[in-house]
């Protein structure tokens, strides 16, 4: 993989743009990457999803992921939640831009086989404002994570309704 990992801070003149909103910035002053920084350019769309999910909104979601493939639509997510990696796993089978932003920190990160070629080719970038030392998911990088998700891109929640029987 030719990609190195790049330090990002907020406050030099090289920092891209999207990274400089004030609501992106004054919450996270430093960001790692893997991949082509350009791809935060595009106009994205976050997708969100809980653990949780009824059968019919999976099958729905992957539809929709099928259609956001084939549109050639940019999109920004965690991919985290078994349903967003089955979503990220759809969308790597086409070359629209996608940024990734895991819930803890890249530098030691072991890069998914899938995710290499796509990286190297420049449709998939890794961004992550958590350092070395987070070497975890937690609920509270999970939520930091969404809501850097949710400034960088226009977000789609699917929708999860809970079900009314006890």
């Amino acid at each position: 993989m030719g990609n190195p990992i790049q330090k990002i801070e907020t406050s030099e003149s090289s920092c891209p743009a999207p990274l400089l909103k004030d609501e992106i910035s004054a919450d996270f002053p430093t960001f790692w990457a893997i991949g082509n920084l350009g791809l935060l350019d595009t106009n994205l769309l976050g997708v969100f999803c809980s653990i949780r999910c009824p059968g019919n909104i999976i099958l729905n979601t992957y539809d929709f992921m099928r259609i956001l493939r084939d549109a050639g639509v940019a999109v920004v997510s965690g991919f985290h939640s078994p349903i967003e990696t089955d979503c990220l796993d759809i969308l790597l089978k086409s070359s629209q831009p996608i940024v990734a932003c895991p819930a803890r920190g890249i530098v030691r990160m072991r890069i998914p086989n899938t995710w290499k070629k796509p990286i190297d080719e420049g449709p998939l970038l890794i961004l992550s404002p958590f350092g070395e030392k987070q070497k975890r998911p937690t609920v509270s990088t999970a939520q930091q994570r969404n809501h850097l998700v949710a400034k960088l891109g226009r977000s789609f929640l699917i929708p999860f309704a809970p079900s009314s029987r006890a």
